[in-house]
């Protein structure tokens, strides 16, 4: 059975990749490649077994749009799937919960000190007219790996850092679409070829 940790990993998965789509300003992504590995050697590429936020043997739609959409992206740089692939595709979620704690002058929140009316703070230590903020919140990471199935060693990662909200899985098969390219726009490489290209972060 799809259990509730399973479908909550899958909704991180999703929101990660549509926060790419849409290069929301509260998504970052990063990735980082072995230097020590000569990528000219990698030709093929298959899927590490159970690759993605599923479970039980289930391979949700989430799933099947992101095969989807690596595929297109491998196949485009020159890769082809392979029963016996010199890289494995493996791609995941992860949620940590957070607390932001912010403090903030009072004449924001319309009181008394409103008549600064923003044009100046008061100084570092003041201690009157503040307010603080607390605020919890989901953070959810996002990894794209490709790995060395000889080594059995990661030689490329791409990863998104956002917020999860409560957004639904409206459109979810165009968002992962527009935001797996996302990722591979950093990956450097092309099947045959070991030398990077540069690439914008």
């Amino acid at each position: 059975m799809f259990n509730k940790i399973s479908m909550t990993r899958l909704f991180a998965a999703a929101m990660l990749v549509v926060f790419a789509s849409g290069c929301s300003s509260q998504s970052k992504l990063r990735s980082a490649y072995d230097d020590s590995v000569d990528f000219s050697q990698y030709n093929t590429y298959n899927y590490i077994e159970g690759a993605g936020p599923d479970s039980d043997g289930y391979q949700s739609l989430f799933s099947q749009y992101m095969v989807t959409a690596i595929d297109k992206e491998m196949q485009a740089r020159g890769y082809t799937l392979s029963d016996n692939p010199d890289l494995l595709v493996n791609f995941n979620a992860n949620l940590q919960d957070k607390t932001k704690v912010t403090t903030s002058p009072s004449m924001y929140s319309g009181g008394y000190y409103g008549y600064r009316r923003g044009y100046y703070d008061p100084w570092v230590g003041y201690g009157y007219g503040t307010e603080t903020h607390v605020s919890q919140y989901t953070e959810g990471t996002f990894n794209i790996d490709l790995v060395d199935p000889k080594l059995k060693r990661l030689v490329w990662e791409a990863v998104g850092v956002g917020r999860i909200t409560d957004d639904t899985f409206e459109n979810l098969q165009q968002k992962v679409a527009e935001g797996v390219p996302r990722y591979f726009e950093l990956y450097p490489f092309r099947a045959g070829d070991g030398t990077p290209r540069q690439v914008k972060e």
